[in-house]
C-alpha cells in the first residue's frame, strides 16, 4: 500500500466532503500518521471510513468524525485541553499538535499503555496519560480551555461544563444509538454556555459512561 495516497485519499476523498476545510487541521492530518495508532492486527484499515476496534470494547472514531471534532473545537497554540477516554492515542496527538498540552484520560490499563507506547513512538511530547475513570470530569489541572470526550453519553455531566474556562469548548458525542449527536459547548461567562449541534453520528459509549443527570441542551 502506498501509504502517502492512502492518506491523501482519505483527506481528500472522506474528510473534505463532511466540510473539513480548515487548514490547519488537513496540515494536522498530514504530520500526524494515523498509521502510528493503529493496531497492527488492523494495519490495512489505518485510513478507511470505519472505527476501528482497539479491544475492550473501545474503538477509534473513523477519521472524519476526528476531524470535524478537531476542526470544531478551534484549538489554540496557548490552550490546555482535557480528553477523557485516550483509546490509541490518536486524537490527542491530533489535539496536541494544534495546543500547548494535552490531558487524557484513560479507564482501561491495557489500552493505556497502547496510547503511551504510540504517542512515544510518534514523538509526541506534550501529552499527560491518567490512568483513571474521567466520565465524570478531572479536577486536576481544571478550569480547562478545550474538553473532548472519545465516546458516546447518554447526556453530558454538568460536572464537565464547571470544568471549563470562559471562552473555553467541549466536544461531546450525546444520545442514543442509532442517532447521536456531535455538540459544541461553548462557556460565553461564568454561568452561561452556548451549545451547537455539529453532526449527527453513532460511536461506542464512553467506558463507565455515567447515568444520566437533569441537565438538558
Amino acid at each position: 500500500m502506498n501509504i502517502e495516497q492512502a492518506r491523501f485519499n482519505m483527506i481528500e476523498q472522506q474528510i473534505r466532503p463532511w466540510n473539513v476545510l480548515d487548514q490547519e487541521v488537513l496540515d494536522a492530518l498530514h504530520i500526524v500518521k494515523r498509521e502510528q495508532f493503529v493496531p497492527a492486527a488492523c494495519a490495512s484499515l489505518a485510513f478507511a471510513d470505519t472505527e476501528i476496534p482497539l479491544g475492550n470494547g473501545a474503538a477509534m472514531f473513523n477519521p472524519k468524525v476526528e476531524a470535524r471534532i478537531l476542526q470544531e473545537l478551534q484549538v489554540k497554540k496557548h490552550e490546555t485541553v482535557l480528553e477523557i477516554g485516550a483509546g490509541s492515542g490518536y486524537m490527542a496527538a491530533l489535539l496536541a499538535y494544534k495546543g500547548r498540552h494535552v490531558t487524557t484520560i484513560e479507564i482501561n490499563p491495557a489500552l493505556k499503555e497502547m496510547a503511551q507506547q504510540n504517542l512515544a513512538r510518534a514523538n509526541v511530547t506534550n501529552v499527560t496519560i491518567e490512568l483513571g475513570n474521567g466520565s465524570e470530569g478531572w479536577t486536576a489541572g481544571a478550569p480547562y480551555d478545550v474538553i473532548a470526550i472519545s465516546g458516546a453519553l447518554e447526556v453530558l455531566p454538568e460536572v464537565f461544563l464547571k470544568q471549563l474556562k470562559v471562552g473555553g469548548r467541549i466536544a461531546a458525542i450525546v444520545g442514543v444509538a442509532p442517532v447521536m449527536q456531535c455538540v459544541i459547548i461553548t462557556r460565553v461567562a461564568e454561568a452561561a454556555w452556548d451549545t451547537v449541534q455539529v453532526f449527527e453520528t453513532n460511536v461506542k459509549q464512553l467506558a463507565s459512561a455515567p447515568q444520566p443527570s437533569h441537565f438538558e441542551f
